[in-house]
């Protein structure tokens, strides 16, 4: 299960720096600056980075055996800005707690 938290670890944080630098090219986009070449670049790249976010996701979550709104939860951090960060957190921590707790052995006699 590690590799799965591993590789969830990483697209979260790529993900979540992609959409920041999507907001901060829609912002300049439509604000003041008129500058769209930033978020026409950044916004197919989050799109895709995003799509095998939801495969690692969906396989750390499998691999749990989470309620479905743990996923739903996983799954909204792609997509609410500075979100991901705090989720990918929480995420990796109970998932290595989770996989801590399943490799210590059961107490005999207690």
């Amino acid at each position: 299960m590690e590799g799965a938290v591993t590789r969830y670890r990483i697209l979260a944080m790529l993900v979540g720096t992609l959409l920041v630098l999507l907001v901060i090219g829609m912002v300049l986009k439509y604000g003041p600056t008129d500058m769209p070449e930033m978020a026409g670049i950044v916004s197919p790249i989050h799109g895709l980075f995003y799509m095998v976010y939801l495969a690692a996701a969906y396989d750390l979550w499998r691999r749990t055996g989470w309620p479905l709104n743990r996923m739903v939860h996983i799954v909204l951090g792609g997509i609410v800005p500075l979100m991901t960060f705090f989720v990918e957190r929480r995420i990796v921590r109970d998932a290595r707690a989770l996989q801590a707790s399943r490799e210590q052995p059961a107490e005999a006699g207690v």
